[in-house]
């Protein structure tokens, strides 16, 4: 039984509590320009060695990712979406990794992208989510982006928002 003063919340895993250990940085990784620099200027801010995961959100159509090098894919595919995600990813975790990062490379399906890339966060336990931003005409999206703001606005924890350079 618990006390009645008990807080109803002090099951629930907060994000990066794993037993001492700081949680993985997850950075959103789309293929882009902006989202490789974002890896590359977290890495700077970052301790050499910290754990990163590496996510490449994706859905069949409007895939949400930029493919790399001559890569073609079916976009109606699943399967064939799935696995240019995948190399997205390792894409990243490669650029992570000579960077001095620790990383892994991970996919999620998710629509919108934000909700994959939030849940992503969650399961692992992240400290700290990492993305690019890149400018749109709107606002909220010029000074953020759209996922972006998505992920800003819904995150459990920190997020480091690098715009991409001019």
């Amino acid at each position: 039984m618990s006390s009645p003063h008990a807080d109803s919340n002090a099951d629930a895993v907060q994000p990066g509590a794993r037993a001492g250990r700081p949680g993985p940085v997850l950075f959103a990784y789309d293929g882009s320009d902006v989202a490789g620099h974002a890896i590359q200027f977290a890495a700077t801010q970052l301790p050499p060695g910290r754990e990163a995961l590496i996510l490449c959100a994706w859905q069949p159509a409007d895939v949400g990712f930029t493919p790399v090098g001559s890569q073609h894919f079916d976009a109606n595919s699943a399967a064939e979406v799935e696995k240019a995600a995948a190399e997205i990813a390792a894409h990243g975790a490669h650029l992570a990794n000579a960077a001095g990062l620790r990383a892994q490379s991970a996919t999620v399906q998710a629509a919108p992208t934000w909700k994959g890339i939030i849940a992503t966060a969650a399961e692992r336990q992240a400290d700290l989510i990492v993305l690019g931003a890149h400018r749109h005409s709107r606002l909220a999206g010029h000074l953020l982006g759209s996922v972006a703001t998505s992920v800003v606005a819904h995150a459990p924890g920190a997020v480091l928002v690098v715009h991409q350079r001019d």
